[in-house]
């Protein structure tokens, strides 16, 4: 008997039906992966009562895919239909043509005399051709993920698709070392735009990808809150104390350890955190341009990267400097108007202040993050739009509610908004790398 057109439709908490000849079975795994295995298990049975392979409509949050399932047990994608060649507009015909013929009096096509030199024997040190004994490596791995990843563990490696393929090129972003250390600055005028979370989210990132080696910095006059949403270290220092031993930890002796006793690591995520004194008035802990100086520089000395959580004054001197040490500006909005219109006066002030400032503007990234689960999706494109002619990169966070309050930990966000944030450091990263080496 000919075999149907089945389908496979699973959820991302790993529950689901397959569909066979208008027979539904329920799946109910402990998460996706699994369902996705259970799936191809009931469809390599099915198969067996056919004389034709099954073709396979699987739908999940990852999007679609085809399978063939074979009686003997094979399980392989199916060929894709070949995509007619688009026309040609009137536009592209125009720049379509034959190579122009060279004129005769080309040097392109001139005969060029080989002029021999005499060979001095005393000096001739003639190269040998011979083949190497090493070569460069390239790493191809199979598939890892969807359902690509769930046959590639059958034994089928299968090629990684379009979605695995850009998050492999992110992670690849992402975990770079620079020639020098970096500095990155998240900025909005506005309080409650997301600055903190996403200050958070991009040390997690980097330092989970590149190895450690990042500091995220509550560069805040009024009661920053990076160490509200941060674990705390065995003390309870902040950039107040730092200040003093500023001579120590920039002498040529002082190692890693010593700046230790100032920083809260973070045991999960792998950054360290240089917190503001959030108790006190802002008057009691007034930073000045010549402190910003003297910390970057002990910050510099230390890690490779630092994420400047900044305050919500554009016109404190502390907020400049900051500005005036900054590799990568980052604007961080949520899908909120006055979010989004305050980020967006932010960058139009930066183009006008100084050619620094302007270049800043010019290649920031911008995160819009979604607090609000039933934010309008007209809302949130209105929003991505209108920063697209702003900022080099837009990326938009979902919403999660693992962000919203509380200790911030990268394992507790949902794999969707993982993803986002790791897209977002690779926007980054990708701004990062391609600055000159700096001095």
């Amino acid at each position: 008997m000919p075999a149907p057109v089945c389908a496979v439709f699973l959820r991302s908490n790993g529950v689901g039906e397959v569909l066979i000849n208008k027979q539904a079975t329920n799946i109910a795994c402990t998460d996706l992966a699994s369902a996705r295995r259970k799936s191809i298990e009931i469809l390599i049975q099915a198969a067996q009562g056919y004389t034709t392979p099954l073709l396979v409509i699987c739908s999940d949050p990852d999007g679609l895919f085809r399978l063939v399932v074979s009686a003997d047990g094979r399980v392989q994608e199916a060929p894709r239909d070949p995509a007619p060649a688009p026309a040609a507009t009137p536009a592209q015909t125009a720049y379509v043509t034959e190579p122009l013929p060279l004129p005769p009096s080309s040097p392109l096509l001139q005969p060029q005399p080989f002029e021999s030199q005499p060979v001095d024997p005393d000096h001739f040190d003639p190269v040998t051709p011979r083949h190497a004994f090493t070569a460069p490596t390239s790493i191809s791995n199979p598939a890892e993920q969807g359902w690509r990843g769930a046959l590639a563990r059958r034994g089928i490696p299968l090629p990684p698709g379009d979605a695995e393929l850009a998050e492999r090129a992110a992670r690849a972003a992402v975990s770079t070392h620079w020639p020098a250390p970096r500095t990155i600055a998240v900025v909005n005028g506005k309080g409650g735009a997301g600055k903190t979370p996403t200050t958070i989210c991009l040390a997690a990132v980097f330092a989970r990808l590149g190895g450690s080696g990042v500091l995220a910095w509550d560069n805040n006059q009024t009661r920053g809150t990076l160490g509200w949403r941060t674990e705390q270290g065995p003390h309870q220092a902040t950039l107040l104390d730092l200040l003093p031993a500023i001579p120590q930890l920039l002498d040529p002796e002082a190692n890693a350890t010593h700046i230790a006793p100032y920083v809260h690591h973070q045991s999960r995520d792998l950054f360290d955190v240089l917190r503001s004194k959030s108790v006190v008035l802002a008057d009691e802990q007034r930073i000045t341009p010549y402190d910003v100086d003297a910390i970057w520089r002990v910050a510099t000395k230390y890690y490779r990267l630092i994420i400047m959580d900044s305050g919500n004054d554009e016109s404190d001197p502390m907020w400049r400097r900051m500005i005036d040490h900054t590799d990568q500006l980052v604007t961080a909005t949520t899908t909120r108007a006055d979010h989004a219109e305050a980020g967006a006066l932010l960058l139009e002030a930066l183009m006008r202040r100084n050619e620094h400032s302007a270049r800043l503007a010019k290649n920031s990234v911008t995160v819009i993050t979604q607090s609000d689960p039933k934010a309008p999706e007209e809302s949130i494109r209105r929003i991505s739009e209108g920063y697209q002619t702003l900022s080099r990169s837009v990326v938009h966070v979902p919403y999660d509610p693992s962000m919203l309050e509380g200790t911030l930990f990268y394992d507790n966000l949902k794999p969707t908004t993982q993803r986002a944030w790791l897209m977002a450091a690779a926007a980054v990263a990708n701004g990062l790398s391609a600055q000159m080496p700096l001095a």
